[in-house]
Order: C-alpha cells, then sequence, then structure tokens
C-alpha cells in the first residue's frame, strides 16, 4: 500500500479519535443553531440498521476488509486515490473502533435551527467529503480522459 494511503488514514483515525476524546471528557457547547453534545450512535446514519444491534459492528469491520482487499487488486485505484482513499477508510474505522470500544458511534454535532437534523462527527464529514472528491474526480477523468 503507498505512503499517502497509510498516513492519510493513520491522521484521520488519530485526529477524529483525539476530537471524540474531548467530548468523551465531558466537553459540551449549546449554541444557537449549532450544539456540540455527546451522543452514542448504535445505528448508521440517522440511527438505520440500529436493530442489528452488535452485528453491525462485524459487518462494517469486513466491508472495510473487502475494500482494502479490493485495492490490493486493483492497485492503479488506490495509487489514484491514496488520500482521499485512506481519509475514507480512516474515518471508517474511526467510527467502528468506536463500536467496539463505546458500544456505538461517538457523534457529537447537532443542528438544531429551523429543523433537526442528525447528530454527526468530524468522521461522518470526511466520509462524505472523500467521497465526493473521488465522484467528482472520476467524472472529470472520463470527460477529460
Amino acid at each position: 500500500m503507498g505512503v499517502k494511503f497509510i498516513l492519510a488514514f493513520f491522521a484521520v483515525l488519530a485526529i477524529d479519535q483525539g476530537v471524540k476524546q474531548l467530548f468523551l471528557g465531558g466537553f459540551r457547547y449549546d449554541g444557537e443553531f449549532i450544539s456540540l453534545v455527546l451522543v452514542f450512535n448504535d445505528g448508521v446514519a440517522f440511527s438505520m440498521l440500529s436493530s442489528l444491534g452488535e452485528w453491525l459492528k462485524y459487518i462494517q469491520l469486513s466491508l472495510v476488509g473487502a475494500i482494502i482487499c479490493y485495492l490490493f487488486y486493483e492497485r492503479k485505484l488506490l495509487r489514484e486515490y491514496a488520500i482521499a482513499i485512506g481519509v475514507l477508510l480512516g474515518s471508517g474505522a474511526s467510527n467502528i473502533l468506536d463500536r467496539f470500544i463505546h458500544g456505538g458511534v461517538v457523534d457529537y454535532v447537532f443542528w438544531h435551527k429551523w429543523f433537526n437534523f442528525a447528530v454527526f462527527n468530524l468522521a461522518d464529514v470526511l466520509i462524505d467529503l472523500s467521497v465526493a472528491y473521488i465522484l467528482i474526480s472520476s467524472l472529470k477523468r472520463r470527460k477529460n480522459g
């Protein structure tokens, strides 16, 4: 695996776990638009699949393992998107680690102005951004290539 991938993976994992430690240690902020409050999510986005209970973390771990195996097979894909894939899988690994240590994902960003949005964390945002980057870059490469 590439150095860029490994650095991105472990940097994101460490930063995300560090931020989560602040909230596990009692940090809280109640704002007009956004509150930063500790919540444990035992499902995935919007608490979906929480009915899977303990199985969810093993399913997610298997999916990440399958993606890593696929990347060994498709090395070109890993070379082209090394940092984005490292960020994606590092973020996913951080959330899965939460499930094993805390029984659920440590979430803390709660938007509550005008409507209540799902509580999420830094890893969730980084997953979304890395997927968007990969999709947009892929479309640009197809268009130019």
